[in-house]
């Protein structure tokens, strides 16, 4: 009996045990699950991070552009930022704010004052003759002097206008009917009034600085080099009218962009002075260009970067937008007279962002990239025109698109989203639709490199003049920005072509001149010089 106890209590330790050890083990799957669930997403992190290094140090230490043997060479490495730009020299920033403007020639000061300033310097005199003088009854009895500063690569030098003064030889006789008694011809309108520089000067200024991105202050030192010491204050008291002179060009350029069935639409940064912070503020320039016509327009809506200022920019255009894919322009997804059309190369730098997190799959990606590029060459290479273009791409293109956009799905499922690859095929499967449209039409572009093109002057003189001193200013910059950009587009030299325009603008704006400013535009102006060297020849 005591044996049988005894057996009985042993056995229900043993189950108590056995039970025990049960929990035990449930709980230990618990933790270790937990574990490994913790395990996987520190492993996610880590692969993050690793990711993250690689890319930082590649844009610290290694080349820009990361390229595969059989990639296209120019797309990688084209929307690479600029580094933050540095102060050359201590205390001298620039400001685009205008302040002061030029006194009025009558007070003897500033006439001393340009005296002194023009001393030393050669001068070229132009003499202006009356019409219709009749010099058998009219004898010269004096002349007017007027003297600008202007400039000619590497030298300035000052002209004077010279108009000789006509009197009735007869003091006794009056004039005839509708004649007066001194004849002298009318002095050229001057492009700004009453302001020193002339218009080749006025050229000069805005070409250094928008063109060669010298800011003012550096301009100071190259003129005074030259001969003449020119303030900063001066220069950026120029800066204003000129830009007001040249304002109906642009007003008339925007019409004509806008009004355009093609264009390629990006968006940049300007540091603009905020006074009532103490501080600069990030705006934004926005650009848009008429892919076709080769025309291009900066825009500045108080540095606005809200969907509302495009869609206000653009509310009448009808046609095809190409663009990155900035939310801004999905307001236009959908519409009936807009086609929205995707950017290759923006896609193309979001996967080879990849590359050092996940070779494998950025290179598959990159490799249907570069064959759809191989299409664009092959079309190129054969002249072919825009409806042969378009029947190469619909034939060889398309396979590519659909096997991509398949190969899209399946693969994101397959990373981590918040990988590179990832971010990477979220950017870019919601503008696949987009992408396709640029088969529909073979003068459309694969990629919206026009547009960062005209863009990239602009990086390059932000970098040096820094900020605009104000609104008003940042406003100047998108105007003079859109008429180089135009001329760059047009490949025509700038030079001249501001040289002859400022020039002649002011006999355009005059009123009742019956003259069109478009005449002035550098497609026109450049049709009409060589039609001009054509009859000389």
């Amino acid at each position: 009996m005591i044996h049988t106890d005894t057996m009985e209590l042993i056995i229900k330790n043993q189950q108590e045990q056995i039970k025990g050890l049960l929990e035990t083990n449930r709980t230990l799957v618990e933790s270790n699950q937990k574990l490994m669930e913790q395990t996987g997403e520190l492993q996610q992190k880590v692969q993050e991070l690793l990711s993250q290094v690689a890319w930082l140090n590649r844009q610290l230490f290694g080349r820009k552009s990361k390229k595969l043997s059989a990639l296209d060479p120019n797309q990688l490495f084209l929307f690479d930022t600029l580094p933050n730009p540095s102060q050359e020299e201590t205390g001298l920033v620039e400001t685009d704010a205008v302040t002061k403007t030029c006194k009025p020639d009558g007070k003897k000061k500033e006439s001393r004052r340009n005296r002194e300033l023009l001393e030393g310097l050669p001068v070229v005199e132009v003499i202006v003759e009356p019409d219709n003088v009749d010099l058998n009854r009219y004898r010269r009895i004096g002349e007017e002097r007027t003297r600008t500063l202007e400039f000619e690569p590497g030298k300035l030098y000052v002209k004077e206008t010279v108009r000789p003064k006509y009197g009735l030889k007869n003091n006794l006789s009056l004039p005839k009917e509708g004649e007066s008694g001194v004849i002298i011809a009318p002095l050229p309108p001057s492009p700004i009034y009453k302001c020193l520089a002339g218009p080749s000067l006025l050229a000069e200024i805005l070409l250094q600085k928008y063109e060669y991105h010298v800011p003012f202050y550096r301009q100071v030192k190259e003129y005074r080099h030259l001969g003449v010491r020119l303030p900063e204050s001066t220069l950026s008291g120029w800066f204003k009218p000129v830009c007001e002179l040249l304002s109906p060009l642009y007003s008339e350029l925007v019409k004509l962009v806008t009004g355009s069935g093609y264009v390629q639409v990006d968006e940049t940064t300007v540091r603009v002075i905020n006074k009532g912070k103490g501080k600069t503020d990030k705006e934004y320039l926005w650009m848009v260009r008429a892919a076709m016509e080769k025309l291009v327009i900066f825009h500045y809506d108080d540095g606005s970067r809200s969907g509302q200022t495009i869609r206000n920019l653009l509310k009448d255009f009808k046609g095809y937008l190409q663009s990155d894919g900035y939310s801004a322009y999905n307001a236009f997804d959908g519409t009936k007279d807009v086609c929205l059309i995707a950017c290759l190369a923006h896609i193309r730098r979001h996967m080879e962002l990849a590359l050092d997190e996940n070779r494998s799959l950025a290179e598959y990606a990159l490799k249907q990239i570069q064959e759809l590029y191989h299409i664009e060459q092959i079309a190129d290479a054969r002249k072919l025109d825009a409806w042969g273009r378009c029947e190469l791409r619909q034939r060889l293109a398309t396979p590519i698109l659909d096997s991509f956009e398949k190969w899209m799905e399946q693969t994101y499922g397959k990373v981590p989203p918040r990988s590179r690859m990832g971010q990477a095929i979220t950017y870019t499967y919601p503008l696949w639709p987009r992408m396709k449209n640029y088969l529909k039409d073979g003068n459309l572009k694969i990629d919206n490199n026009l547009a960062e093109n005209a863009i990239r002057p602009l990086t390059l003189s932000r970098k040096n003049f820094l900020f605009c001193g104000n609104h008003e200013a940042a406003e100047n910059t998108a105007i003079i920005c859109s008429l180089l950009a135009t001329c760059k587009a047009q490949e025509i030299n700038p030079r001249e072509w501001l040289n002859d325009v400022i020039a002649k603008l002011p006999y355009y704006l005059e009123k009742d001149s019956g003259k069109d400013v478009r005449e002035l535009f550098p497609d026109v102006w450049k049709l009409e010089k060589s039609n001009t060297n054509t009859i000389g020849v």
